[in-house]
């Protein structure tokens, strides 16, 4: 669950999309995890219904005492009965996870978003010179917020190792003491915010921006801490599990040893489907968190080096020292450009 996952280049949606993807995906399916996650349930499934054929062989062959050892067989009328409402519980289950998948990936959509406006209305703020430690500190706080996010929500995630090379090492010091370190992040952004030496309704833009942190902290939090409701994964495994358990009885009659493929093509095709509703119900694990702190990063490191060299070579055109200019390096008024 914490292996890097790659944002898709066009190279991988060539791929993706390829209609090679059926051989490939085949090829690789000892290596999925989906499917070895699944090897205890359906081998276990799978030996119950080879123990049944055996035992069923037996009596037929007269190997044990027919008078107390009874051949185990049924009708088929009650799987056809019921087949339609384990169908429609497994969806419903796979689109209940999807759902939670959905409304993780848009939360941490607005964050992302919400990081690069909030960084971009911090590089157009014009303030005094002594600002400028003060807002590049405050870049590198709104670059942590995400990445201190997805340590909260992911486990296993390292945080230092994340942010030593971002944050100073007395910041990370008090982010490490504190147990909400995403609000702890954002209290950094608020106070730096405070400190610059702007005109107030820029002020308080840039702290409204904050909203759309605190909201994907809440969402977050929610998805982490409020699974499916458990009595509907637990009916699920149930019904599952009894289905797989009887159905050799139910196919004896006309499969005979045919019942052990059969089982175990059912096990794996529907206990997949369960697996892969299971997985994604924990969107976070499942989504390029890394990749999409890192191309914040990159994004935001691009656009001040941009923003810089613009300044720079604007100020060469003009062949004017960026001293005798308050803003950007142009004049202020037509008297200052005679």
């Amino acid at each position: 669950m914490r292996k890097r996952r790659p944002l898709y280049t066009p190279d991988d949606w060539r791929e993706h999309r390829s209609s090679l993807r059926h051989l490939r995906h085949l090829l690789s399916s000892l290596s999925s995890r989906v499917i070895l996650s699944l090897i205890p349930p359906v081998s276990a499934l799978t030996a119950v219904a080879a123990a049944l054929a055996l035992y069923n062989s037996a009596v037929a062959f007269a190997w044990l005492p027919p008078g107390l050892f009874p051949l185990l067989h049924a009708s088929s009328l009650p799987y056809q009965l019921t087949a339609p409402a384990l169908a429609l519980l497994l969806v419903f289950r796979t689109e209940a996870s999807y759902s939670r998948f959905e409304e993780g990936r848009k939360a941490w959509m607005r964050v992302m978003a919400g990081a690069s406006e909030l960084a971009g209305i911090v590089m157009s703020v014009k303030g005094r010179e002594d600002d400028a430690g003060v807002k590049r500190s405050l870049l590198n706080y709104i670059i942590a917020f995400p990445m201190a996010l997805k340590c909260h929500v992911i486990s296993g995630s390292d945080i230092k190792e994340d942010l030593q090379n971002l944050l100073d090492v007395d910041d990370l010091t008090v982010l490490m003491k504190s147990k909400h370190r995403p609000r702890c992040v954002i209290e950094f952004i608020s106070q730096s915010i405070q400190i610059l030496h702007i005109e107030e309704p820029k002020r308080n833009l840039l702290e409204s921006k904050l909203c759309c942190f605190h909201e994907g902290i809440g969402v977050c939090e929610q998805l982490m801490g409020i699974p499916i409701p458990l009595s509907y994964t637990r009916l699920t495994s149930r019904f599952l599990v009894l289905w797989h358990l009887t159905l050799p009885v139910i196919l004896w009659d006309d499969c005979k040893w045919i019942v052990v493929p059969a089982t175990f093509i059912s096990a794996a095709s529907l206990f997949c489907i369960e697996e892969v509703g299971v997985l994604i119900e924990e969107p976070f694990p499942m989504l390029a968190l890394d990749e999409l702190c890192k191309q914040l990063h990159n994004s935001i490191e691009d656009a001040t080096a941009i923003e810089n060299s613009v300044h720079e070579r604007l100020l060469a055109k003009l062949k004017i020292h960026p001293d005798e200019h308050s803003i950007n390096g142009w004049p202020n008024s037509k008297k200052e450009q005679g």
